[in-house]
């Protein structure tokens, strides 16, 4: 897949090279021509491509995982009440009573 990317890339190179030497081309058309032909294209080649081995890799990653969640024990259920959790004994701001 990397071999055509290369290849497009120095066609595209070439392409802008021939613009910037032209004698009515432009370098800002060189720039244009290699990033429109060359860049924008095969990063979206490259990002499609990749899907693939990126889904793998996060599947992979997520099965991994699992079993070191699962092989070290450590399971801790979760508060299964419905109720928010309370203050704690000491409270953080104590109560001042307002003087007249």
């Amino acid at each position: 897949m990397y071999l055509i990317v290369i290849a497009w890339l120095y066609v595209t190179l070439l392409m802008g090279l021939a613009e910037a030497f032209s004698s009515q081309g432009t370098v800002l058309g060189a720039v244009v021509t290699f990033v429109m032909y060359g860049v924008l294209p095969m990063s979206l080649v490259v990002y499609l491509m990749g899907a693939p081995m990126r889904r793998k890799a996060i599947r992979k990653a997520a099965e991994q995982a699992q079993t070191t969640f699962e092989a070290s024990g450590s399971f801790v259920e979760p508060d299964a009440g419905r109720h928010s959790p309370g203050l704690p004994e000491e409270a953080a701001v104590t109560s001042v009573r307002k003087i007249d």
